[in-house]
This record gives structure tokens, C-alpha cells and sequence, in this order.
């Protein structure tokens, strides 16, 4: 059956995405808050970027999915006069351009990397913000553009400056999938999907609809204006955090603060907690964290009893030392790992016969 000009493909569901747990992730949390400011997925073709953008988009009830085209003009991005209203001698109109068609929605921007930095200004502003404004050609004008922007990049095409990146509110750097199991089951799933999509999407239909319900209440949830408070405890972790990394300025913490909401509010909590903070921070903080500054190390686990440490043997199922050497409890922290001395045998050397008449003679002496 033919497609009409009107009706488009089936959609891959969000519900069925495999093997891309932290994309998921963040673009759930730009959608519930978009004040986040996006998301940027950097990674090589074939990893899902558009399938899960568009998939988002989706799960927004009515929202309208966008793509920004390469060679897109910024008066086709921003907007501009209307110049038929205006050589008519009418007066004069703005013509909205795509931020204005993807309020509400998704805008997707393949390749953002290779996008002129004026462009990525105004994308960025009006992701911020939720407001695109344009004064140009005698025109005055601003409109609500409250949107998701997510934009894709192939770090081996080149790299977006850092003020740039900055401003991209999460980022999520994908890899190939190694693992046979997961290449096998997105491979099966999308070979499903290709085979019959009708039957695909009713197998997920379940999940793809407790996913919409569950991102409508967090986005709800987040919007309330004392929703999900927080206490000192989690501004003095996420600000741990970001100096930890080395980051410029303080919009790493606020993102970072606002992520941390968006994930409590998805989670039905009823508070933000540092935990909450811990669960979305390498999102907020990969493209903002210093060159040559280390990722934080992962949460220690629970310390255990002495009683039940599983280190090694209790005090009193080790050996004796050797006589003379101190023992382990006794040693101070500046020793541990500390070994008794032992005797060592010696060993004769053959020395070759280099040396003089005078110095054997010598040594026979000796």
C-alpha cells in the first residue's frame, strides 16, 4: 500500500529501544523539564539517535517532531517578514520559522557540530529560555518556543566550541554495542519492527503507553511551582560535584539541580535527594568536566562489620609473626603493608679473570 502525501511511517516505540539505557535517560529528563536545555548525543551512525529522538516525540501526546536541515537559513530557523504581505503593500507581518513550529515538541538537529555558531546561538537561546525573539528588518517580535532540542554529532567530523557546549544543558556520548547479547536483541527487534510494524508496535503497546502516562505526570509534577524541594544537603552535592570536575561558571549546578528534579519527579518521589543528584550527574557534567580531570569514582559500598569482613582472616585465625617483627595491629598506618625482615643467603660470583698480576697478588694477600 502506497503511502499519501499525509501519512507517515510508523514510528520505532521508545518502549522497544535496547541497549541505550543513559540516552533513554536523558531525553526522558529534557522532556519532563525542557528548561534543562536540551540534549546533546554524541557517537557514531547506526547507535539509535534519530530512532530515539523521534520515538520522544512520540510519547509527547500531539507534540510535533521537527528537523532542522543542514543548510537551514537563520531566517528559516528564527523567522523573518513576510514579504508577500509586505510587496502587497499590507502591512508589515512575521512569518514564524521552525522554533516556532516545534513548540510544544521536539527539535532535532543532525550533525549540530557542523552548524554556523550564530545558528547554534539562537537555537540554544530559545532552549533556554522557552522564548525565540527576533528584531531584524523593522521587525519586533517574540513567541513562546518551548521545546526539546536534542542535536546529534559525530565527533570525528569535529567539535562543537566549548562557550557552545556549555549551554547544552545534558550530553550522553554513545559507543558501538560489544556486547553479542545486546547487538542481537536491537538487531532482532528492529528486523521485527522492518517485518511488520503494525504487529511490532501492538506487542509495546502496554509499555509505550505506561511510559506516556508516567513522563505526563512527572512533567506535571515539575511544573508545580513547590513541587520536589530541596535541601542543603543537595545543592551542597551538586556543587561538590561541578567543583569536582572543574567546570566554568554555575550553569553546570543549575542543570545539574533541575536534572536531579526532572529524575525524583520521573522516580514519584516527594522530595530531591543527593542520590537523585549521584543519578544524573555524568549527564550533566561529561562536556563541561576539564580535559585531564577523571570521572568520580563510584559510590564506595556499604561498610561492613569487622566481624564479617570478607578481607581476609580475623586476628586471631592469622599466624604468629616471625620473632622480632611487629605485628599487624600493632604497626602504625604509615606501615601497612609492612613486612618483617628475613636472612638472605650469598651467593659466590664467578669474576672473570680481568684483573692484573699485581692485583691477584694483592688479593691473595688480603
Amino acid at each position: 500500500m502506497n503511502l499519501s502525501e499525509t501519512e507517515l511511517p510508523p514510528l520505532f516505540p521508545f518502549a522497544a529501544i535496547a541497549g541505550q539505557p543513559a540516552l533513554c535517560q536523558a531525553l526522558l529528563l529534557a522532556a519532563i523539564d525542557p528548561r534543562i536545555g536540551g540534549v546533546l548525543v554524541e557517537g557514531p551512525r547506526g547507535t539509535a539517535k534519530s530512532t530515539a529522538a523521534r520515538a520522544l516525540a512520540e510519547l509527547l501526546a500531539g507534540a510535533p517532531f521537527v528537523t532542522l536541515p543542514l543548510g537551514a537559513s537563520l531566517e528559516h530557523v528564527a523567522g523573518t517578514l513576510d514579504l508577500q504581505q509586505a510587496l502587497a503593500g499590507h502591512t508589515v507581518r512575521f512569518a514564524p520559522g521552525l522554533l516556532a513550529r516545534a513548540h510544544g515538541g521536539v527539535l532535532y538537529v543532525d550533525e549540530i557540530n557542523l552548524l554556523p555558531d550564530a545558528l547554534v546561538d539562537v537555537l540554544l537561546d530559545a532552549a533556554a529560555s522557552g522564548v525565540n525573539v527576533v528584531e531584524r528588518d523593522g521587525i519586533s517580535h517574540r513567541h513562546a518556543a518551548r521545546f526539546v532540542l536534542v542535536g546529534t554529532m559525530n565527533p570525528e567530523e569535529g567539535a562543537l566550541r566549548p562557550q557552545l557546549l556549555d549551554r547544552l544543558g545534558l550530553c550522553v556520548r554513545l559507543g558501538n554495542l560489544r556486547e553479542p547479547a545486546e547487538r542481537q536483541a536491537a538487531v532482532r527487534a528492529r528486523l521485527q519492527f522492518e517485518a511488520d510494524p503494525a504487529a511490532f508496535r501492538a506487542q509495546h503497546a502496554s509499555p509505550q503507553a505506561a511510559l506516556a502516562q508516567r513522563l505526563g505526570a512527572a512533567r506535571t509534577r515539575v511544573q508545580a511551582p513547590d513541587a520536589l524541594p530541596w535541601s542543603d544537603a543537595v545543592l551542597q552535592a551538586a556543587g561538590a560535584l561541578c567543583v569536582q570536575a572543574q567546570v566554568d561558571g554555575l550553569r553546570a549546578d543549575l542543570v545539574l539541580l533541575r536534572a536531579a528534579r526532572a529524575w525524583a519527579a520521573w522516580q514519584g518521589d516527594d522530595a530531591v535527594t543527593p542520590a537523585h543528584v549521584q543519578a544524573v550527574a555524568e549527564l550533566a557534567l561529561v562536556h563541561r568536566r576539564k580535559p585531564g580531570v577523571p570521572p568520580p569514582a563510584p559510590a564506595p559500598e556499604p561498610a561492613v562489620p569487622p566481624a564479617a569482613s570478607p578481607a581476609g582472616p580475623s586476628t586471631a585465625d592469622r599466624p604468629p609473626p616471625a620473632d622480632g617483627a611487629t605485628p599487624p595491629e600493632a604497626a602504625g598506618a604509615s606501615d601497612w603493608g609492612a613486612m618483617p625482615p628475613e636472612p638472605t643467603g650469598t651467593v659466590r660470583l664467578a669474576v672473570p679473570e680481568l684483573l692484573s698480576a699485581s692485583a691477584k697478588a694483592a688479593a691473595k694477600k688480603a
